[in-house]
C-alpha cells in the first residue's frame, strides 16, 4: 500500500512547506516568518500564506495604498502622464528591494510587505505637505511615523491591520534624513530586510527624481555632478543597475555563505566607498537643485497654503471632519493631522476650493 501523504504534501501544509523552504534556503541572517516576533493581537496562522505574505496582502487592500496613485512624489501637479507618483515610487522600491533580497538570500516577502507599506502615511503634495504639517503640529510630523499609524490604527475603520513586528519595524525606519543614510546607530537594531527597504527607497527616489527633473526641464543630464555620472552612469537604468549591483557585492556577507552568522558582529547592508560617495554627492545635489527649490515655486507655495488653510479650518470646525476620525478620543489637532495626511492631492485641492474658492490661485485648475 502507498504510504500516507506527509502533512507537507497536503494543501493544509502549504504554509508549513513555505516555512520549511525559508529555513533551508534563506541566509542564516534572514528573518524567518515562522519565527516572527508576532502581532500586537495574536491570531491563528493562515493555512496557505506565511505571516509576512499576509502582511503584504493586507497592505495592498487598504484605502491608504490605493490613494497613493494620486499623491505627489516631488513635482506638484505636473503636466504629463509619465511623472512618478507616490504609488509608482512604491512599486519601484518594491522591485529593487526584492532584487536585493533575493540576491542576498533574505526574506523577499518581508521586504515586499514593508516596501508596499512604507509610504501609506505620506501627505498630499509630497514632502511639501509633510513639512507644512510638521511646522503646524506641536508634536511634529514625519511620514514614516504616520505610515505606522495608518497600518496600526487608522485602517479598517480604526482597527488597524495587526501587522507583524518585523513589517512594522521596517516601515517605521525606512526614512532617512538629509545626510549619510548608510550610517546610524539604529541600523544594528534593524533586520537586514528593514535595511534593504531603507536602501531601496533611497536608490529608487534618487534615480527616478533625476528622470523627472530632466523631464520637467529643471535639469539637464550634463548638469549632474561629473564624478557621480562617471561612477553611476548617465542613464536611468545604468544608475539603478550600478547601485543595486554594488549593494549586493558590498553586502555579500549578509547572504550567509561565509560564516557571518556566527561572527561577533552581524554584517550591515552597505555600498562600496566609491559608489557611496557618488550617491551622497548626487543626493546632496538633488536637495540643493530640486527638492528644496520645488517647495518654493508657485506650485509648492500654493500647496503649502492649501495644507495650512485646511489645518486651521479643521481646528476651528471639527464637525467638518468625518466622525470616524474621532472614535479613538484623539485631540482635534491629531484628528486634523490624520485627516489631512490621508488626502490625495486632488481631494485636498477640491476640499480647500470648496471652503475658500480661489485658494489654488489658478495653479491647479484644470489639472485635477
Amino acid at each position: 500500500m502507498p504510504s500516507s501523504p506527509s502533512p507537507l504534501d497536503r494543501p493544509a501544509g502549504v504554509r508549513e512547506r513555505l516555512e520549511a523552504w525559508e529555513d533551508e534556503k534563506l541566509s542564516p541572517l534572514a528573518s524567518r516568518s515562522a519565527l516572527t516576533r508576532g502581532r500586537p493581537l495574536p491570531e491563528l496562522r493562515d493555512p496557505l500564506r506565511t505571516e509576512f505574505q499576509r502582511d503584504r496582502d493586507r497592505i495592498i487592500h487598504t484605502n491608504a495604498f490605493r490613494r497613493l496613485k494620486h499623491k505627489t512624489q516631488v513635482f506638484v501637479a505636473p503636466i504629463g502622464d509619465h511623472f512618478v507618483t507616490r504609488l509608482t515610487h512604491t512599486l519601484e522600491v518594491t522591485q529593487i528591494a526584492r532584487t536585493i533580497a533575493r540576491s542576498l538570500r533574505l526574506n523577499e516577502d518581508l521586504v515586499e510587505a514593508a516596501s508596499l507599506g512604507h509610504d501609506v502615511g505620506h501627505t498630499p503634495f509630497g514632502h511639501i505637505g509633510e513639512q507644512a504639517l510638521d511646522r503646524l503640529h506641536a508634536g511634529g510630523f514625519r511620514h514614516n511615523e504616520q505610515s505606522l499609524r495608518v497600518v496600526d490604527t487608522l485602517e479598517k475603520d480604526g482597527r488597524g491591520l495587526n501587522l507583524t513586528y518585523e513589517t512594522r519595524q521596517a516601515i517605521l525606519h525606512h526614512s532617512k534624513p538629509r545626510g549619510n543614510f548608510l550610517e546610524g546607530n539604529d541600523l544594528d537594531s534593524l533586520t537586514l530586510e528593514a535595511q534593504v527597504v531603507r536602501m531601496s527607497d533611497a536608490i529608487a527616489y534618487l534615480a527616478h527624481d533625476i528622470n523627472d527633473a530632466i523631464r520637467a526641464g529643471v535639469l539637464g543630464e550634463s548638469d549632474l555632478p561629473a564624478d557621480a555620472r562617471e561612477i553611476l552612469g548617465t542613464r536611468h537604468s545604468q544608475r539603478i543597475d550600478t547601485m543595486v549591483r554594488d549593494v549586493v557585492e558590498a553586502s555579500w556577507a549578509c547572504a550567509g555563505f561565509d560564516g557571518a552568522a556566527t561572527s561577533a558582529s552581524r554584517p550591515r547592508l552597505a555600498m562600496s566607498a566609491d559608489v557611496s560617495r557618488a550617491v551622497l554627492l548626487l543626493r546632496e545635489f538633488m536637495f540643493d537643485q530640486v527638492y528644496l527649490p520645488a517647495g518654493h515655486g508657485v506650485e509648492g507655495t500654493t500647496a503649502r497654503v492649501i495644507v495650512e488653510y485646511l489645518y486651521d479650518f479643521f481646528l476651528g470646525h471639527p464637525t467638518a471632519i468625518p466622525e470616524r476620525y474621532f472614535e479613538r478620543g484623539d485631540p482635534i489637532e491629531r484628528v486634523a493631522i490624520d485627516y489631512i495626511a490621508g488626502m490625495t492631492d486632488q481631494f485636498a485641492i477640491h476640499t480647500a476650493e470648496g471652503l475658500k474658492p480661489g485658494i489654488s490661485e489658478q495653479v491647479f485648475r484644470g489639472r485635477v
